[in-house]
């Protein structure tokens, strides 16, 4: 899949696959995310859009696809592997003779892609470069660690050893996202929702990331105080050139944040475009559902609003053809099939 490049390549994850047993939170999921952008990725909640955040950051150990962080390769799928060597030897004890020597070379490559696969997994580490903001931000602090030891927890770890250097690290970051550095001896539960996800960028900035995945960051937090922690995510990306994902099902806080958005459902990435392409023309019948969804602050407008419903099986009909992710236009993609995409084509070029 080709993109309209905005800039240089920071990230980019092709045909991600995350299952926990037979679920399939994630699956076949590709994208790139470009430096100094926001890539915004929305969906109704249980898309698996967190599970996409998660995997990127190696929380999650992917099932299978890969991962690239600036062209270096730092997340391949293990599982799949796996799968595929016991599904071979299983054949191979009723195989005939003349299909034995082709299942033990598959059974051989799927070693050594395994192997290489777990070496990528183990050995290249992306939390110096790619940090999380986690949704909620009560439970992501730990109660029994002080705001000085939560921040600075990430630069012990990386081995920093200068106490006097850890605090004026942590007194930075505090200020930078609106706290004082009297805060700094202070527990989570002293704090309110907003001050609390706060504490949290600062953890994830005082590391100078050059990649912020935040996962629905201000869901939790009242309107007002959205509003600031995201004028926050704006003022740090401006300021230290971060490159955000902001996953969100907030669409109206997501199109006037993001530069692009993908679009998921049920573990698909079902449109990809630029944030304004995205709402002046929308494609799949689930984003034009999700817009559908967004209130409007005209009284009048709103009365009039028609709340469209997406109904998987009554939208398409892919009995003869099934759908890939097919570019209809310059930057924009739609999961689709050829007679989707040939009506998605015509109804842009009216």
């Amino acid at each position: 899949m080709s993109e309209i490049k905005t800039g240089e390549e920071l990230l980019r994850v092709e045909h991600l696959c995350q299952y926990f047993g037979r679920t399939k939170a994630v699956d076949d999921v590709s994208f790139s995310v470009y430096k100094g952008e926001v890539f915004g990725l929305v969906g109704e909640s249980g898309c698996g859009k967190t599970t996409t955040g998660r995997s990127i950051i190696k929380i999650y150990d992917i099932t299978s696809g890969d991962i690239y962080l600036e062209g270096k390769h730092v997340a391949a799928g293990i599982l799949s592997h796996k799968q595929a060597i016991k599904e071979a030897n299983a054949k191979l004890k009723t195989a005939p003779e003349n299909e034995k020597e082709a299942l033990k070379k598959e059974i051989e490559k799927q070693r050594v892609e395994l192997k290489e696969a777990k070496r990528v997994q183990k050995k290249e580490k992306v939390v110096d470069k790619i940090q999380m903001i986690f949704q909620d931000p009560i439970a992501s602090l730990d109660p029994r660690m002080t705001v000085r030891e939560i921040i600075a927890e990430g630069l012990i770890i990386k081995g920093e050893k200068d106490k006097k250097l850890i605090d004026e690290r942590v007194y930075e970051a505090l200020e930078k996202v609106g706290l004082v550095r009297e805060h700094a001896g202070r527990y989570p539960h002293e704090f309110s929702g907003g001050q609390r996800q706060r504490i949290g960028i600062a953890r994830s900035v005082i590391m100078r990331p050059e990649m912020i995945i935040a996962d629905e960051p201000v869901s939790a937090l009242d309107v007002s105080i959205q509003a600031q922690v995201i004028n926050l995510l704006n003022d740090l990306r401006r300021e230290y050139g971060i490159t955000i994902m902001f996953i969100a099902h907030d669409l109206s806080v997501v199109k006037y944040f993001s530069d692009r958005i993908g679009v998921m459902y049920y573990g698909k990435m079902v449109e990809l475009a630029s944030s304004d392409e995205l709402f002046a023309h929308p494609l799949h019948p689930y984003t034009k559902s999700l817009l559908s969804a967004i209130p409007l602050p005209d009284p009048d407008s709103e009365k009039n609003r028609k709340r469209l419903v997406y109904n998987k099986l009554k939208d398409h009909d892919y009995s003869k053809q099934g759908p890939t992710m097919r570019e209809v236009a310059p930057g924009h993609f739609v999961y689709c099939n050829d007679e989707e995409e040939a009506r998605y084509k015509k109804e842009l070029s009216r």
